[in-house]
């Protein structure tokens, strides 16, 4: 019996002498080196009792050294469980108390908010800073590595934590065989091979960087320029290096603001794949018109890592997502049926990308996920006369913005609490950097004012800064329907041209 995930994306590097990754400050990374690195991390793991099945926290910042801690959690037969390193202490509380990690590893400057979350819950709490130090580093030195713990393909290997409307959120279970699934499929799809330079500018706690952008590279046996975020000036130094980019709306709209950003600096790569939230068609317009390429835009969710994507070779629609991949089916549902052709309905996916429930919630798994393996989305969609996928809107209020999903109950319930406010409704509006933006509308109480940018500011601390809404409005009352509940596509209609003049 082997380690499937481990066996095929790490294994391999112990004998590689090329490079794997290269940093923004010019260093350079063998797979042998980086294949060292996961070695102590499982050595550390071990001695701070990690056991197949433990789940190992993180939110730490992408490093080298935070890539070896996932590929040594997966040695060991652990869960990886990545945080967003933007989440306060009061945000982790939830995700520790519900996971109960064995260990969690946090930045040295968060260690004093964390530690009497860990002993309360139970676990071990480890430090580890962006150079590889820390008191995780301490661990198992002198020690033998571990050998590789023997995994099946529907054991798990990650949770990754996806927020409900309502309030609660839910761990998405992911087992290897889902995240070696889709890898494969994508790197065929996409035509990865090991000449690819992948210019790896996301966070490594998010689907999108993890299971998606390293996944493929390092199946593919490619080398990843790895920076710790999108900063312009190191994406345009380091773009002619490399040969793909994967990113957000975002990065594309900060390049197309830059005039340096040219079809010359740009010739090199020879594929830009956008995902995690819509790309608006004048994006895609303006990126044709600058560099010739067409971005491959994609679609996909952390309960399914990816489920359809433009055509590699073909035509790549302005606001479409493209075809099911190989292996993944796909159909679009109503309440009374299959939507007839070209109607829209809820998105619903089938395939072994398909996750194997929520953490702890059976009663929400089986709401979502049909007993014959079709996962609901929640997304609504229709096909167009050639097949391809158009998301059209969401059945919930989740707000997608700069790659990170958002949901509004958990805004709008600390909106409520600021002074002189007395409701708040929370939604997302087209912005041509982030994808969306996130909106508030607040009501004031009877006789009292209600300061719209105290009340944003009111949220610093509290909530992450990706979170926070970009803009606020007061108005005397919220729309509502005839049994009271409020009308945030009135909201959404109101408000569009808010962000986009």
């Amino acid at each position: 019996m082997t380690n499937p995930l481990f066996d095929s994306l790490f294994a391999p590097l112990e004998q590689r002498s090329k490079g794997l990754l290269r940093l923004a400050n010019g260093a350079r990374l063998s797979g042998t080196e980086v294949f060292g690195q996961i070695q102590r991390a499982m050595a550390a793991l071990a001695e701070a009792g990690v056991k197949p099945g433990d789940r190992v926290a993180v939110q730490i910042e992408k490093s080298p050294a935070a890539l070896a801690v996932y590929a040594a959690t997966l040695g060991m037969g652990a869960v990886f469980l990545p945080l967003n390193t933007a989440y306060t202490a009061e945000e982790v509380h939830y995700f520790l108390n519900d996971a109960r990690p064995r260990l969690t590893l946090c930045d040295p400057t968060r260690a004093a908010g964390l530690a009497p979350l860990c002993a309360a819950f139970g676990g071990a709490l480890a430090t580890l800073d962006a150079a590889g130090k820390g008191s995780f580093a301490e661990l198992g030195l002198g020690h033998l590595p571990p050998p590789v713990v023997p995994r099946a393909g529907q054991d798990l290997a990650a949770i990754l934590y996806t927020s409900g409307t309502t309030g609660r959120s839910k761990g998405a279970m992911l087992t290897q065989d889902n995240l070696l699934s889709n890898a494969r499929a994508l790197a065929g799809l996409w035509r990865f091979t090991d000449q690819d330079v992948l210019l790896h500018a996301l966070p490594i706690f998010h689907t999108h960087g993890l299971f998606v952008a390293t996944n493929v590279a390092l199946l593919s046996g490619g080398e990843m320029i790895f920076l710790p975020g999108f900063d312009i000036d190191s994406v345009l130094r380091l773009m002619p290096e490399a040969t793909a980019m994967m990113g957000v709306p975002t990065f594309y709209t900060r390049l197309l603001d830059d005039p340096r950003f040219t079809a010359e600096r740009a010739a090199g790569i020879r594929v830009f794949i956008s995902g995690s939230a819509p790309l608006l068609p004048e994006t895609h317009q303006q990126f044709r018109e600058r560099t010739g390429q067409a971005i491959l835009e994609r679609y996909g969710m952390t309960e399914t890592n990816m489920n359809t994507s433009n055509p590699y070779d073909g035509d790549r629609r302005a606001g479409a997502v493209g075809f099911a991949l190989p292996g993944t089916e796909l159909r679009l549902m109503t309440d009374e049926g299959p939507a007839a052709p070209g109607a829209v309905g809820v998105i619903e996916v089938r395939g072994r990308n398909v996750f194997a429930g929520y953490w702890n919630m059976p009663e929400k798994t089986a709401e979502e996920l049909r007993p014959d393996g079709w996962f609901i989305t929640g997304d609504l969609g229709r096909i167009d006369t050639e097949g391809y996928l158009h998301i059209v809107g969401r059945q919930k209020d989740m707000v997608i913005s700069g790659g990170f999903n958002i949901y509004p109950v958990e805004i709008e319930a600390l909106l409520d609490e600021g002074p002189g406010v007395l409701e708040s409704a929370v939604i997302g509006l087209p912005h041509p950097d982030f994808g969306e933006a996130v909106f508030a509308v607040l009501v004031g109480r009877k006789g009292e004012d209600v300061d719209p940018v105290a009340a944003l500011e009111s949220l610093q601390g509290r909530l992450a800064r990706f979170k926070q809404p970009k803009a606020a409005v007061v108005v005397t009352a919220l729309p509502r329907n005839a049994m009271g509940k409020v009308q945030k596509a009135e909201l959404r209609r109101l408000y569009a041209s808010w962000f986009v003049k």
